[in-house]
Parts: structure tokens; C-alpha cells; sequence
């Protein structure tokens, strides 16, 4: 039994597909087929139900998956402490931002920690707080800078700064004689909303359905420049941390009343094996806090 073999058959049970398996792990389809069919045949059972129009795991492979599952990741976790040893002259730290977060919050962090550690990789992947979260369980990402609350208890978090949810009118509405504003003012509103997979548009939606306030979204884009233009000619409303408009021609923020506030900063996996790099990382963040 070969470790390649176990890894052909956990990414081909993951994405119940040969084709788009070895896609993923850049080899022939004819490779991955080769290598299950010989890990079947050492154990002497068949793994996948190749009756049905996607890979479908037997009762026995789904056994054998989790099993193999943990020791792979132990073999991954082996082969980051032993990489450990060296300097921190190489290494890799993947981080996914929201683009709200990330044109806003995120470059200074990364200048900052860049000059610091020139060798080591980092990777930035813009998605929304949600599937960045769910990422991070999957050990496909090593940090989040996201929107913390209700996160998970398999994550663990650094916050970073407290910010509060306004609701983004143009200037030239009468809404912006106000300086705040409360849910039911929302009400029969035109709104401009990020797309799903935003954890500030599901905390948003989520306040207003609680509130027995209907919504009426007209457009929904993660194009932050986008929104504020729309907003600013009065097309309809947003609603963002408030850093994301501060001075923002045409826009005035407002404040909730009462106020909505979430927490930003860092989310890692909790029981994952941290890296030099990653530790790295982690303890810049912190003592950027302090400063």
C-alpha cells in the first residue's frame, strides 16, 4: 500500500469524480483508476459502488476514508514539524479575505509583515466570510481575516478590531439628514446587497427577518466601488462596516439604533498544527494589536 494511492483515493472520494480528481492532483485520469483498483485488490474489498453516474463510496470505503483521512493529516502535520526545523526562510501561509476586509484592513497588515519576512509565500484568496470559514475547517486554508461572530467552535480566533454595521444612504436623500437609524426605518427600502456567501449580508437579512421586516433587494454585487456609486446617485441602499465608507463621496453612514457591532480579526483552525511560518504570523498579528 502506497501513500499515493490513499491520497488518489481520498481526493476521488471527495470529489466523486476520476476526471476531475486527477485534474486536481495534476496526473493522468488513468493513474488515479490504476491506483485504486490495486489498493482494492490489496484489500480485498471494493471501495467505490461504480453503478451509480458518480463515484459513490461502498460501506467499506466510507470506513476506510475516515480512517485514512486522520492518517494523512498526521503525515501532513509530520512533514510541517520536521520542515520546522529549518529558518523561517521559506514557507507558505494561505489567507482568505472578504474583499470588503481585505481592500480596506488587510494591506497594511501584509506590508508590514512582507518586510519583516521577505522569504516566507503568502497566498490571499478572496472569497466571502462564510466559505472562508468553511475552508478553514477543510484544512484548505491556514488563516481567515473575517467577520467573527457565531464562529465556530473548531476555529480558533484573534480579534482585531470592533466595528459597527451602518446603513449606507446617499447624501442628497433625506435619510441623511439623520445621524442614525433604526430597523424599521428600513422598511420598503430599495437595497443594494453583497452577494451570498457574505456573513455581514446573512447578519443583515437575518436582523431584519427576526424584525418582521420584509426586504427589497434590487441588486446584489460584490463590487464594493460599485455599491458606494450606487448608493451615492440614490438607487437604493447598502449597508457595511463602517471603515468601508468613511469619506466616501455621496454616502453618509448610519449608525443603528440600537447599535449593531462585530468583531474582525483572525481565524485559524484550532486543533490544526501550526507552522513556523504560520506562528509567525499569528504572533505579528498580535503584537500589532499592541502598538
Amino acid at each position: 500500500m502506497e501513500l499515493r494511492q490513499l491520497e488518489y483515493f481520498q481526493m476521488a472520494s471527495k470529489l466523486q469524480n476520476i476526471t476531475r480528481a486527477a485534474e486536481r492532483l495534476n496526473v493522468s485520469q488513468p493513474n488515479i483508476t490504476v491506483a485504486i483498483k490495486k489498493l482494492e485488490a490489496e484489500l480485498g474489498i471494493q471501495l467505490f459502488d461504480r453503478s451509480q453516474k458518480q463515484l459513490v463510496l461502498t460501506p467499506e470505503g466510507r470506513v476506510f476514508l475516515n480512517r485514512i483521512e486522520l492518517a494523512l493529516r498526521n503525515i501532513q502535520d509530520a512533514i510541517l514539524e520536521v520542515n520546522d526545523y529549518k529558518s523561517l526562510q521559506r514557507g507558505t501561509i494561505k489567507i482568505g479575505i472578504p474583499s470588503m476586509i481585505g481592500a480596506y484592513l488587510f494591506p497594511k497588515i501584509f506590508t508590514s509583515f512582507r518586510e519583516k519576512y521577505p522569504h516566507l509565500d503568502i497566498r490571499l484568496f478572496e472569497e466571502g466570510s462564510i466559505a472562508i470559514r468553511e475552508q478553514l475547517e477543510r484544512d484548505e486554508l491556514d488563516f481567515g481575516i473575517v467577520i467573527l461572530a457565531n464562529a465556530s467552535d473548531a476555529l480558533q480566533t484573534l480579534p482585531m478590531s470592533t466595528r459597527h454595521i451602518v446603513a449606507c444612504v446617499s447624501e442628497a436623500s433625506d435619510m441623511a439628514k439623520r445621524d442614525s437609524i433604526s430597523l424599521n426605518d428600513l422598511r420598503d427600502k430599495k437595497l443594494i446587497m453583497l452577494k451570498e456567501g457574505s456573513f455581514l449580508r446573512k447578519m443583515v437579512l437575518n436582523t431584519l427577518r427576526d424584525a418582521n421586516i420584509p426586504t427589497n433587494i434590487v441588486l446584489e454585487t460584490n463590487q464594493i466601488d460599485t455599491i458606494k456609486g450606487l448608493v451615492a446617485t440614490d438607487l437604493g441602499m447598502s449597508f457595511f462596516l463602517d471603515f468601508i465608507v468613511e469619506d466616501t463621496p455621496g454616502v453618509k453612514p448610519l449608525l443603528f439604533e440600537p447599535d449593531i457591532s462585530v468583531d474582525v480579526g483572525l481565524a485559524w483552525k484550532r486543533d490544526r498544527y501550526v507552522s513556523k511560518a504560520s506562528q509567525s504570523f499569528i504572533d505579528f498579528c498580535k503584537n500589532t494589536l499592541n502598538t
